[in-house]
């Protein structure tokens, strides 16, 4: 009998869809040949597309979906894979991040989802519905899982948290007066918790700004650290501790530039005032 690679649907997108093709075949007791050649591709392409090595097409969806008597079920999932609410390594990140006994942030441009007031967060959603990047339906899966994230901080013991926030995170107004207002005094609330450490780097340290692109660092209970980063269209989960260790060095210099908790909650009041 051949050794199935085990699947790890709660990865990515990708990953779900090949475990729930995966199941429906074995469910019919089809060889992934058998599956196949229902389908009309080669039996090594649906072992990719069931391992997340290979991205499901529309056209492989709705194919399989005819093969397999399931409607349009796949297709629909497949929406998830093409535009995804949530970038790959995001979910497998969530599910540390939960258990997280410390977690290091640090955001450009808008204020990380973790401190973000439900309007600000709606705000920032819809605005992605609104450009097209992202579905209404979509755009709720994000608000849940926000609420979800920003619950398990919550819990007892609570993590240590750190954040570093560029000063344009500050500045970039998201929702109108009132929602920005909230926003900001939302951020002097958190900087007053025992267990967080809230700094703003500002536009003064130009090159000296450790990180081109947000960044979250966890370290768990058994001293295991993780990291994820990500752009506009791609997330990346980093498990190996020599590419993890030097990020941790350039948060903690980063840490050392930036402003202290006490000047950083003095510039965000005077934001909030609108005072320079």
């Amino acid at each position: 009998m051949l050794n199935l690679k085990e699947l790890a649907p709660e990865e990515s997108a990708r990953a779900a869809y090949g475990a729930r093709l995966r199941r429906l075949r074995e469910e019919r007791e089809w060889t992934q040949e058998e599956l196949a050649m229902r389908i009309g591709c080669s039996g090594s392409h649906i072992s990719a597309v069931e391992t997340g090595r290979r991205s499901p097409t529309r056209r492989f969806s709705a194919s399989a979906d005819k093969a397999l008597g399931t409607g349009d079920a796949l297709e629909r999932q497949g929406r998830a894979v093409w535009s995804p609410a949530i970038l790959e390594g995001f979910t497998e990140f969530v599910a540390r991040e939960v258990k997280a006994a410390e977690i290091r942030i640090f955001e450009l441009g808008i204020i990380p989802g973790l401190l973000q007031t439900p309007e600000y967060a709606a705000a920032i959603t819809m605005g992605a519905v609104r450009r097209g990047a992202i579905t209404e339906q979509q755009a709720q899966e994000r608000l849940s899982l926000l609420a979800s994230r920003q619950t398990s901080l919550e819990r007892t013991p609570s993590p240590l948290v750190f954040v570093v926030l560029d000063e344009s995170c500050i500045r970039r107004p998201v929702g109108g007066p009132a929602v920005m207002d909230a926003q900001l005094d939302r951020l002097c609330e958190f900087a007053e918790l025992p267990s967080t450490v809230l700094q703003v780097a500002p536009y003064e340290l130009g090159e000296r700004r450790a990180f081109d692109l947000p960044v979250h660092l966890i370290t768990l209970p058994d001293r295991s650290q993780f990291a994820y980063a990500e752009s506009a269209q791609q997330g990346h989960l980093e498990r190996d501790m020599r590419f993890v260790q030097p990020l941790l060095t350039a948060y903690h210099q980063l840490q050392a530039e930036a402003l202290s908790q006490v000047a950083s909650v003095a510039m965000i009041e005077q934001a909030r005032k609108g005072t320079p």
